[in-house]
């Protein structure tokens, strides 16, 4: 007993089953979306504001270097007393 072409029907399951998949996914499909939150937009605000303040502080250095720095010594005072008053 002969049997021909057993199994080359040309059926691959495997593309079946790939079309059934291709039809099940929408049309509509969602895209990719990205939020940042409230903590990650005040740590990017505060990277700012240390540039700022390493500007300020080379400044500072500079004046000190120089000589040309000057204490007010009343705003000093005042600013301590106000300090012990909050405590």
């Amino acid at each position: 007993m002969k049997i021909h072409h057993v199994g080359s029907m040309n059926v691959n399951p495997y593309e079946r089953q790939f079309n059934k998949v291709e039809r099940q996914v929408p049309s509509t499909r969602k895209k990719d979306q990205v939020e940042i939150s409230e903590a990650a937009k005040e740590l990017q605000e505060a990277s700012k504001w240390e540039s700022a303040r390493q500007e300020k502080v080379e400044q500072l250095k500079q004046q000190v270097q120089n000589g040309t720095y000057t204490i007010d010594p009343k705003a000093i005072a005042k600013s301590i007393i106000e300090y012990y008053r909050k405590q």
